[in-house]
């Protein structure tokens, strides 16, 4: 059966690349920020995209499917942000993820946020939204996974809730990762070929464009916020990446330099003897560490706006991972006792009377 999803909050699209590896077929997209458009349209050209505020669209808008998938903005969640979660308009936007769930009524969800949402500040909220899926009929199951244990190289913490239909009598059992196998990833691995090849940005961090002779390979300048000097920001070759965050200035340092020297609390240095030099890691780079291929093609003026769509999306391979698990659970089980398509006719059915 041809399994189709929508997606939901897509951005430059990791996580519906994923899913796609994994056999689904992405039908509908949304996407607000029209930074993100042409990126979006040009490497995903069979996709629909839906451009509007997804408080401004009609549940009837959007087709049927047997999977809604997306990861709704996360900086009101973030450790580093303002961490005001559901007093933030942008935190208020996983209600609009909830109310599209209840109204389509697809066999199974997959949302994934940042690690900040456990914080204990946010236990009434996160307790909140749980008991949202519920409602919408779903049981669900969530956890905390770093994507390095799952091919991605790079640390990255984020919590992923998964939900299948209530009438399919079963949850998503995170266990099932484990049954798989994955590549572990280093620096070296995702980057070493390009060590060479990148170019600085040009004056006020606008693009080289086509001078770049590996596409987005060019990395943003200029200085470094003390904030940014609190800690180390260089991982060696034969270590996993520092998180890729959505902000260039905040890129982790190319591994060809030293680490940085602590110098005190909260302060640290770059090292004066370091044989080569300290720069952030290009956009290509990051692109690689979150694992997207090479022909997937980053379009913007401003590098800042690069930096930003790859550090916001899910990990290609992690998305990959988690579809895997989820596809062969719910549709490739040799044990199951009915066509699933007879499952998804009667969530279909039950969606009708709520």
């Amino acid at each position: 059966m041809v399994k189709e999803i929508v997606s939901l909050f897509s951005g430059c699209g990791g996580l519906d690349l994923g899913f796609s590896q994994a056999g689904f077929k992405v039908v509908w997209a949304n996407e607000y920020d029209k930074r993100i458009w042409i990126t979006h349209e040009k490497n995903y050209p069979n996709i629909f995209l839906d451009k509007r505020d997804v408080r401004n669209i009609r549940s009837s808008e959007i087709p049927e499917c047997v999977g809604i998938i997306g990861g709704p903005p996360c900086q009101s969640w973030s450790e580093a942000g303002t961490q005001k979660g559901m007093n933030d308009a942008r935190g208020q936007l996983f209600l609009e993820y909830v109310r599209i769930l209840k109204d389509k009524q697809p066999l199974f969800f997959l949302a994934e946020n940042v690690s900040g949402m456990l914080h204990k500040k946010h236990i009434a909220a996160l307790g909140s939204i749980i008991r949202s899926f519920e409602d919408a009929n779903y049981i669900v199951s969530h956890k905390l996974l770093n994507t390095v244990k799952y091919g991605v190289p790079q640390d990255r913490a984020r919590v992923i809730f998964v939900g299948y239909h209530r009438s399919l009598g079963r949850h998503f059992n995170f266990d099932v990762l484990e049954t798989y196998s994955y590549r572990a990833c280093s620096l070296y691995d995702a980057i070493w070929d390009l060590r060479d090849l990148a170019i600085s940005a040009k004056e006020k961090n606008k693009t080289n464009g086509e001078l770049c002779q590996v596409p987005n390979h060019e990395y943003m300048i200029g200085g470094f916020s003390s904030h940014y000097l609190s800690r180390n920001r260089v991982r060696s070759w034969d270590e996993p990446s520092f998180t890729i965050q959505a902000g260039g200035r905040h890129a982790p340092m190319h591994p060809q330099a030293n680490k940085m020297i602590y110098v005190e609390r909260d302060k640290f240095m770059f090292d004066p003897d370091s044989l080569h030099p300290y720069r952030r890691l290009s956009i290509r780079e990051c692109a690689r560490i979150q694992t997207f291929p090479d022909d997937i093609i980053f379009y913007y003026n401003d590098l800042a706006d690069a930096y930003k769509m790859i550090g916001n999306a899910v990990p290609v391979k992690f998305g990959y991972a988690l579809a895997q698990a989820i596809n062969d659970d719910l549709f490739e089980r040799k044990e199951q006792d009915s066509d699933i398509r007879v499952l998804s006719n009667k969530v279909f059915q039950l969606s009708l009377n709520i």
